[in-house]
C-alpha cells in the first residue's frame, strides 16, 4: 500500500509539472503575441497608449519564458557544472 502512495505522490507531481511546462509555457508565449499587436485594430489605425501597453505585456511574457528555459537547461546541466567547473546552482 505504501508504494501505492507513493507512486501516487510522484504521479501527480509529473501530470502538474507536465501541464505547466508543457502547456503554461506555450500559453505564456501566445499571450505575449497577442499582447504585442494589442493597439492595431487591422484596419491600419494604432492607438499608440494601447500599443505601449502591449509592448510592455508581451516583453513580461517573453521574459518569463526565456526565464522558464534558462532554469530548465541549467537545471538539467547542474551536476556537469557542480562536477566539472565547481558551480553549484541547485
Amino acid at each position: 500500500m505504501n508504494l501505492l502512495v507513493s507512486t501516487l505522490d510522484s504521479l501527480w507531481q509529473v501530470v502538474l509539472v507536465g501541464l505547466v511546462l508543457g502547456a503554461g509555457l506555450p500559453t505564456v508565449f501566445a499571450l505575449g503575441m497577442r499582447s504585442a499587436a494589442l493597439g492595431d485594430d487591422g484596419t491600419g489605425t494604432v492607438d499608440p497608449g494601447r500599443r505601449a501597453l502591449g509592448r510592455i505585456g508581451a516583453v513580461i511574457c517573453f521574459v518569463i519564458v526565456v526565464v522558464a528555459i534558462i532554469a530548465g537547461i541549467l537545471l538539467l546541466t547542474a551536476d556537469f557544472l557542480s562536477s566539472s567547473v565547481g558551480i553549484q546552482l541547485f
